[in-house]
Parts: C-alpha cells; sequence; structure tokens
C-alpha cells in the first residue's frame, strides 16, 4: 500500500500557534503600560506567513481528499469564530485599545483559522 506524500501540514500549524502565543504572552506581560508592538508584530507575520504557506502547501496535493477537509474545517471555523469573538469581547470590556488591540485581534484571526485547518486535515488525511 502506497502512501501519499503531505506537506508537514501539523508541524507548520504548530509553529504558527507557537508564534501567536509568544506574541499574545508578549503583549500580556506589558499591558497595560505602554507595550513596544514589534516583536508582537513580526510574531504575527511569522504566524500569518505560515498559516498562508500551510494552506498553500495543502490544497496543492494532488488527491487530498478536499470535501471532507472542507465539511469539517467549516463546522471547526465556526466554533473557533464563537470563541475568538468571546475573547475579542473581554480584550474590548477590558479597555484593551489602539495597536495592541489591533495586534490581539489579528492574532485572533489566525488562531480562527490555523485550528479548523488542523482538524479538517486530520480527518481529511485518513478518507
Amino acid at each position: 500500500m502506497s502512501e501519499r506524500r503531505l506537506p508537514p501540514v501539523t508541524q507548520i500549524g504548530m509553529t504558527s500557534l507557537a508564534l501567536i502565543v509568544a506574541g499574545g504572552i508578549y503583549l500580556s506581560a506589558h499591558l497595560p503600560q505602554h507595550v513596544p508592538l514589534a516583536p508582537a508584530v513580526i510574531l504575527l507575520v511569522l504566524s500569518a506567513a505560515l498559516l498562508v504557506g500551510n494552506l498553500v502547501a495543502l490544497l496543492r496535493v494532488e488527491g487530498f481528499a478536499r470535501a471532507p477537509f472542507f465539511l469539517v474545517a467549516r463546522w471547526a471555523l465556526l466554533a473557533y469564530a464563537i470563541t475568538a469573538g468571546l475573547i475579542e469581547y473581554a480584550f474590548l470590556r477590558n479597555g484593551l485599545s489602539g495597536g495592541p488591540l489591533v495586534v490581539l485581534t489579528l492574532s485572533l484571526v489566525v488562531y480562527a483559522v490555523h485550528v479548523p485547518m488542523l482538524i479538517g486535515f486530520t480527518v481529511a488525511r485518513y478518507a
């Protein structure tokens, strides 16, 4: 039985999520004082680049089970969009604004897209 070659989606996804978490911890450690945004922005850009690269690499695989991938990822995306929305609400409720809010909001977007993609990939790779 020959197994098709898949890109390292899980490893890249976990690296991307680790970068997002590191950026969030960095920002949280400095709040409510002034936060230098450059390190968090760099981590966010690296994480977003890994997300885009991961999606492109995954969708270019021949014979990949796209139907189960999108079915599972779509429902997981709904769930993670709700949790990201709740976290965003907590940020707003606690008075976060300006640059830190933008960086954390974009980090939540990466989180809310990458985790469902990983869940969908895990299901589709065995379909």
